[in-house]
């Protein structure tokens, strides 16, 4: 098991467990690159699909940034290419609901497909490699004193510490993932005859509750496949900027 983010006191997590509440602080990146170094992450998530021309290349720039220390990424495949002759095989609709909040967040006209969100606070649109890697440098180096997060009772449950929760308030998310890379051959639409490579795929996302600016438990979803992540992102409400984020690896 590993967790990225802060570890909460365990003192200081049961205390205020008792108390019942949820809550969240602002996002805070890691020291760049430096992966012995205790650090928040940064979330980087790509939305894309088995259907869309443009989106294979921008899976695999993906990829190249996947595995840096200090970095969580998620793969969501969006259900609406399907119209153009092959069903997405990993799209689910809530998928493509998330992008459409961050367009909203983000003040964008539409939203693109492929598009990658860094800590929900700025967008790449295509995943072109030197942005997207200038843009995890640069919130790699913001820090913003977020809530700690810690895994207990064997991955049952996730702490979240206490902080400032933002305007509009916070809530807990956990996304199950498979960790590393899938291959599927595409047989129909604009990408018929292509085998299209994915990383770190996302299966769910769950809201686990509100979270106020006081330490607070949370179940994790109980019934996960074997080999399956949980990401677990503390997230603003309005803006969706998040927090602080950590990851119960399988096992």
């Amino acid at each position: 098991m590993r967790t990225r983010g802060w570890i909460i006191p365990a003192a200081a997590l049961a205390a205020a467990i008792t108390a019942a509440g949820s809550a969240a602080q602002p996002a805070t990146p890691r020291v760049p690159r430096d992966a012995g170094a205790l650090s928040e992450p940064v979330v980087v998530e790509l939305f894309t699909a088995q259907g869309c021309a443009g989106c294979p290349e921008a899976n695999a720039r993906f990829e190249s940034v996947a595995g840096e220390p200090g970095v969580i990424a998620l793969t969501y495949a969006v259900d609406y290419w399907d119209y153009l002759g092959w069903q997405d095989t990993f799209a689910r609709p809530e998928f493509a609901q998330r992008q459409r909040a961050y367009r909203r967040a983000l003040r964008l006209r539409d939203i693109s497909t492929p598009q990658v969100v860094i800590d929900g606070r700025r967008q790449v649109v295509g995943a072109q490699a030197t942005a997207l890697q200038s843009a995890i440098d640069e919130e790699a180096a913001r820090r913003n004193f977020p809530p700690e997060i810690e895994f207990r009772i064997g991955g049952k449950r996730v702490g979240v510490g206490s902080g400032r929760s933002p305007s509009g308030g916070a809530e807990v998310v956990a996304v199950t993932y498979t960790p590393g890379p899938q291959e599927v051959d595409i047989v129909a639409g604009d990408n018929r005859g292509r085998t299209v490579r994915h990383v770190n795929v996302v299966r769910s996302v769950r809201t686990l509750g509100d979270w106020t600016g006081q330490p607070a438990l949370y179940a994790l979803p109980g019934v996960r496949e074997p080999g399956e992540a949980v990401a677990v992102l503390v997230q603003a409400k309005v803006d969706r900027r998040i927090l602080n984020g950590a990851v119960l690896d399988p096992g």
